[in-house]
């Protein structure tokens, strides 16, 4: 009866139980606010790494539930004390195994990227790892697309749970893989309505096995292959490529069969994973019809295309952008960013970009996009 009393009676009639009174108040005071933290937050925290941190944004670490029950890191940035709703930079992120997180000391181009957006004013940033990166539970080199496409799903539907974001303006950034599915994430026509924007770079539009031969002839090349060298390779790459995305084979399978083609898969011994992902993770996206996803996209688009991108091709980035101006003419903008590579670094030849010889990171991306939004918001 003391415990309950004190609580959540006025302050006066605490007093009247003295300096013990008082202090038992506070610390009950302390536990609830600590208890409704752990509550916003209850996702343990994996990694070593210090926290997200900026000069003059706060920084939210919360998670949300997938449909299969794993929970994923959110991190979301919003403008220091923010008055109003803001509208939202949501992002769909690339295929490799790594977290979202961008803390202060990072080099990586793609996280000063994502740190630069996070000060962009007047916006608010939302970000998730997937199954597995981070601090999210699960196994990123299992999982499969449908999976990780249905915890964005969930993701996109949180938005509305935070007062300071405005989910009826919501600009979705799609880096690599993620600039390929991004029409994907809103399913209905209400959720479409949400969105106002897009923002690629280096995504994709053609079907997987398409992408396949195309980065494959790129690399062949850029091996220093003889021009019919190139061609004998892809005749090789096709026929391992066609059989494993089209008929649904396992490379190791295929590889038995026909042991001439091993020397082109690119993971060597590891027959069961490509870029740290599964093998039916590149059998859901053949599945898919992005075409037909970025053809009933009627919003403004940024699509960007790095110069010294060897792993997307320009002709992908130039597609979406053609589909989304038959809908609404002039809405999309398609933009080559000289001596950027695929993730926003800064190379200066597309030897350098295959070799991953990176100059001093330029900020005109982040500049460039930015200054998109801002337009957007006017």
């Amino acid at each position: 009866m003391i415990f309950r009393f004190c609580v959540f009676c006025p302050l006066k009639f605490c007093l009247g139980f003295g300096a013990w009174g008082l202090r038992f108040r506070v610390m009950v005071l302390v536990f609830v606010t600590l208890a409704a933290a752990a509550r916003a937050d209850d996702l343990p925290r994996k990694s070593k790494a210090p926290r997200e941190t900026y000069p003059n944004v706060d920084v939210i670490y919360d998670s949300v539930t997938a449909p299969d029950g794993k929970r994923l890191r959110a991190i979301i940035t919003k403008p220091h004390e923010t008055k109003a709703k803001l509208p939202v930079i949501f992002l769909t992120g690339w295929l490799s195994c790594d977290s979202v997180e961008a803390p202060a000391d990072t080099k990586d181009a793609t996280s000063l990227i994502l740190r630069g957006l996070a000060q962009t004013p007047g916006f608010c940033l939302f970000k998730i790892d997937k199954p597995g990166c981070g601090d999210s539970e699960g196994d990123c080199s299992q999982t499969g697309f449908d999976t990780e496409l249905a915890g964005y799903r969930a993701a996109f539907r949180a938005l509305k749970n935070h007062d300071f974001i405005d989910s009826d303006h919501v600009y979705i950034f799609g880096s690599s893989n993620g600039g390929g599915f991004a029409p994907l994430v809103p399913e209905t026509d209400a959720e479409q309505a949400q969105v106002r924007g897009y923002i690629t770079i280096g995504g994709w539009v053609k079907t997987w096995f398409e992408h396949m031969l195309d980065i494959e002839r790129r690399r062949f090349a850029l091996m220093k292959k003889s021009p019919g060298e190139v061609t004998d390779s892809i005749k090789g790459a096709t026929t391992l490529y066609y059989e494993w995305l089209i008929n649904g084979r396992s490379v190791s399978e295929i590889l038995k069969e026909k042991p001439e083609l091993a020397g082109l898969w690119p993971e060597g011994k590891d027959q069961a994973h490509l870029y740290g992902r599964p093998l039916k993770f590149y059998q859901d996206l053949q599945k898919l019809n992005l075409a037909a996803a970025w053809s009933r996209v009627k919003v403004p688009a940024l699509i960007l295309h790095g110069q010294y991108d060897w792993i997307m091709g320009r002709e992908d980035s130039e597609l979406i952008a053609q589909y989304v101006n038959a809908n609404q003419p002039g809405s999309a903008r398609f933009v080559e960013v000289p001596e950027m590579g695929h993730g926003g670094q800064h190379y200066l030849s597309m030897a350098d970009a295959f070799a991953g010889k990176q100059a001093p990171f330029d900020p005109k991306i982040i500049r460039l996009i930015s200054d998109w939004l801002q337009a957007q918001t006017k």
